[in-house]
């Protein structure tokens, strides 16, 4: 597998192209977006349980399919736990809410697009304090991670860029508005960057003598495909319980619940690998973030396409 995008695992370029994604998000963001979450009636009680569900549902789906799938995986050669590092990485994924395509989805999907930039909104800005603590709670027994450290990585690459964002079109809003046409396209470049660095840097798992390439689950899967696997699960159980859950336990419209299950089963996967990097996790807790930006994306853009014309 060519190691041509390896330059982006130098230094602090992941976190820097991460705070780029979000500092374009802040931009398209006004003050008064966040006082139609307290001022209009029906998303009062819509954003509360979507939110619910994107901290909840997705992360729960993590720690089930992580536990089953990767936490008992040990290297064939040195029988060394290395599951428990992919672990983490599903773990970030499951707990990053607000993925940066979402909004595009649920237009393709005929879904409330106004209610998916609001979630979206505030999910990223939760982000701040929620992931660094679920992730803590979910992996805490199985691996050590600082919860510190987790917070002041969030806080750096989601916070301050949003926060200056929004104080951005705030005061230059022309600015803004010009730059914002190119920050979907930008986006897009910055996090396939980001993913295809993270693959490159592990590019010898995905060959037949790398000894993590050997064959897992009882000789049933590669582990790529164990990955690969457990990351599709994941956010499939997101989007079947985003979509549940709304419409069937709290009754909400149709429209609403397709909305907070593309809001649920979409991810920021970026920030996943972000934070993995961030705290000095191996290398490995990467790919799961990296694999999931393509597993969301597919799995989303296919559910907005059929109930597109259902």
């Amino acid at each position: 597998m060519p190691r041509c995008l390896n330059w982006v695992n130098s230094g602090n370029i992941i976190s820097a192209m991460l705070a780029g994604v979000m500092l374009g998000t802040g931009m398209t963001l006004e003050k008064s977006d966040f006082g139609t979450i307290l001022t209009n009636q029906q998303q009062r009680k819509s954003i509360p349980i979507g939110v619910l569900c994107q901290f909840m549902l997705m992360p729960l789906s993590a720690s089930i399919i992580g536990r089953a799938l990767l936490l008992p995986y040990h290297d064939p050669v040195t029988m060394v736990n290395v599951g428990k590092h992919l672990f983490l990485g599903l773990v970030l994924v499951g707990c990053s809410p607000g993925g940066t395509a979402s909004n595009l989805v649920s237009l393709i999907a005929g879904a409330d697009v106004a209610l998916s930039v609001l979630l979206t909104t505030c999910s990223t800005i939760l982000a701040s304090v929620v992931t660094p603590l679920l992730t803590k709670f979910i992996v805490g027994s199985a691996i050590p991670v600082s919860g510190k450290a987790l917070m002041v990585a969030t806080a750096r690459v989601v916070l301050l860029p949003v926060a200056l964002g929004v104080f951005l079109n705030e005061y230059f809003p022309k600015l803004c508005q010009q730059v914002s046409r190119w920050t979907p396209f930008a986006s897009v470049v910055l996090v396939s960057l980001i993913c295809g660095g993270v693959v490159s840097n592990n590019a010898a798992m995905w060959t037949t003598s790398g000894s993590a390439a050997a064959v897992a689950a009882g000789g049933a899967l590669s582990l790529p495909m164990l990955i690969l696997l457990a990351v599709v699960l994941t956010h499939a159980l997101g989007f079947t319980a985003g979509y549940l859950v709304p419409k069937k336990v709290f009754g909400l419209p149709e429209r609403t619940a397709r909305t907070v299950s593309i809001e649920t089963g979409m991810q920021n996967s970026a920030l996943a690998v972000v934070l993995a990097k961030s705290i000095g996790a191996d290398p490995l807790s990467y790919l799961p973030g990296a694999l999931s930006a393509t597993a969301h994306s597919c799995i989303g853009s296919g559910l907005a396409a059929f109930w597109r014309f259902v």
